[in-house]
Order: structure tokens, then sequence, then C-alpha cells
């Protein structure tokens, strides 16, 4: 590809990612449709409370998804100040897939873990993937509260399971798992005091 051609091709890519994140689509656990801000803001405040109360954040999510959730589950940890982890242990997936079938991974792990007022958060690029559906009904049996992330389908399962729902309406893997981590990078730099620099806030 020439050079120019790709620097057109680039720019278009990103054009088609930024617009993904302007139009994503956030909604309440009845349906109703609200502002990105006003999610964020909800999410903020539910996360930081989840650190005074304390209880935790769990992530769950499975390929592109698990590397989302291990890495912003360090970062809530390490700069956020919030105790998170995520279910993604090699020896114990290959435990619990082997023991219970694969789709019950994480509802066993988030069966062993989670306390009532737990925050959950829930990443899918379908929104179909068993396993975590089956963790968010754990979770909700727990009594934990629940974010979702997912894509592709406006009508998948996942979207309308949380109380809070991130939707990226792309039916693109690189464009949804992007998306979805610079939204959760978004939260927590927000919450952290980002206010429209390059620095955060001390």
């Amino acid at each position: 590809m020439r050079t120019r051609d790709c620097e057109t091709v680039i720019r278009s890519y990103f054009s088609v990612l930024l617009g993904h994140l302007n139009e994503t689509e956030t909604s309440r656990a009845d349906g109703s449709m609200i502002p990105l801000s006003e999610a964020l803001d909800w999410v903020i405040s539910r996360s930081l409370a989840t650190r005074s109360q304390p209880n935790k954040i769990m992530f769950i999510g499975n390929g592109g998804s698990a590397g989302i959730c291990s890495h912003m589950a360090t970062d809530f940890s390490k700069n956020g100040g919030m105790r998170s982890l995520a279910f993604n242990d090699g020896a114990l997936l290959t435990c619990l897939g082997n023991d219970y079938g694969f789709e019950h991974v994480f509802a066993k792990q988030i069966e062993y873990h989670a306390r009532a007022g737990d925050l959950l958060v829930a990443i899918s690029s379908s929104g179909r993937s068993a396993d975590i559906l089956n963790g968010v009904a754990a979770a909700r049996k727990v009594g934990c509260a629940v974010v979702t992330f997912s894509g592709f389908s406006s009508g998948n399962p996942l979207r309308s399971l949380g109380d809070m729902n991130f939707f990226v309406a792309s039916d693109q893997y690189g464009f949804v798992e992007v998306a979805h981590q610079a939204l959760i990078h978004a939260w927590l730099d927000i919450a952290l005091g980002w206010s429209g620099s390059d620095s955060i806030a001390p």
C-alpha cells in the first residue's frame, strides 16, 4: 500500500473508532437510555463507593476482553486504590471448566469470592457468551451491582442485565474492544480527577 493510501485508511479507521466511542449507547437496568456522561457519573460514584465500604470490583471477560479485564483490574487496584481482581487464572479456569463446564467458569469464582455490595464488570463483544451471562446471574444472586460492556447486536442479552450498560454499535472486534477499554480507562481516569488536560490531577 502506498504511503498516501495508508494515511487515508488509518485516518478513516481512527475516525470510525472515534465515532463509535462518541455514539456509545448507555442504558439502565429497565432499558431506559441515558446520556454517556450520566452513565459514567454512575459508574464512577459506584466504584468509589466500593472503595469506601470497603468492597471490591470484579472483572470478567473472554479472549481480548479477558486482556482488558486483567489490565483494568491492575489499574483500578494500583492507580485507583480500589480492591479489584480479574478471574483469569489459567489453572483455575481449566479446573472449573473441566469440573463444571466452561459456561460456569466465572459463576463459580463469583460464588467463591463475591459479597453483597461488590461491583461486577462484565465485558463481552457479542454480549452472548454463556460464561459471562452465568457470571452476571451469580453476581445478582449474591447482591452485587453489575456494569456491562457489549457490542455487535443491539439485542444481545448482556446489554439488558446490568444496572448500567454500555453498548458499542459495531460488529468488528477491534472497534468494540478498543472502545470498551477506552471507556473503562475514561471511567478510572475521571474518577481520579482528570478534567481535560494531558495529566491526572493530584
